[in-house]
């Protein structure tokens, strides 16, 4: 992490961290620049330079911050004698609202780093990437899955919730219409009835 860059007010800090994660989560590594971030932040390039020294620079800290951010969160939200898949999936998503409440595009930066093509990108954040994946697995492993019918998979059913949650969130920023809390209602009430359907 980059201590410097907590010398400065926090309030310049999240206006600099938004600016990335948004600028990076709607063009990914590849087509964002440090011209858009620049302008989106409203500082100058010279101040960006200062603390990060080039793109991927601002990539790998705000990927590292949003991991640790992020980790912290679920860490949080996620009761850890909790093992029903249902409850924990409504938990996972609260730590990730909590989380986008101070920072919005936060979870699509992760989303779309996770399908990052650039080797320099996918270098400089794997260490995180896999801080990120062991907790989540490290959640995962909480789940009773013979708690769920028989037939049912939770794999499957993760991936159902995931690819749902991926949709909503991507509507609901392409309509301007974003907010965690809402987002999270929405959510929750796919989760129930999907539990509804399973049982």
């Amino acid at each position: 992490m980059n201590a410097k860059f907590f010398d400065l007010k926090k309030e310049k800090q999240d206006r600099m961290i938004n600016a990335a994660l948004k600028v990076f989560a709607l063009n990914g590594y590849r087509h964002a620049t440090t011209d858009d971030i620049v302008r989106e932040a409203a500082i100058s390039k010279g101040l960006l330079f200062h603390y990060f020294g080039n793109k991927l620079g601002v990539y790998t800290f705000v990927y590292d911050y949003s991991v640790r951010y992020l980790v912290l969160e679920l860490k949080s939200t996620v009761d850890d004698v909790e093992t029903d898949f249902f409850e924990i999936m409504k938990q996972i998503e609260r730590g990730r609202m909590h989380a986008m409440r101070g920072y919005p595009y936060m979870q699509l930066f992760l989303t779309r780093s996770a399908s990052e093509d650039v080797s320099e990108a996918l270098l400089s954040t794997e260490e995180m990437r896999n801080t990120l994946q062991e907790c989540y697995d490290a959640i995962y492993r909480q789940i009773d899955t013979g708690k769920l019918p028989d037939k049912v998979q939770a794999d499957k059913l993760s991936k159902m919730l995931e690819l749902t949650v991926k949709g909503l969130m991507a509507e609901r920023f392409q309509s301007g219409s974003f907010q965690p809390e809402m987002l999270y209602d929405e959510i929750e009430e796919y989760v129930n009835m999907l539990k509804q359907l399973v049982q």
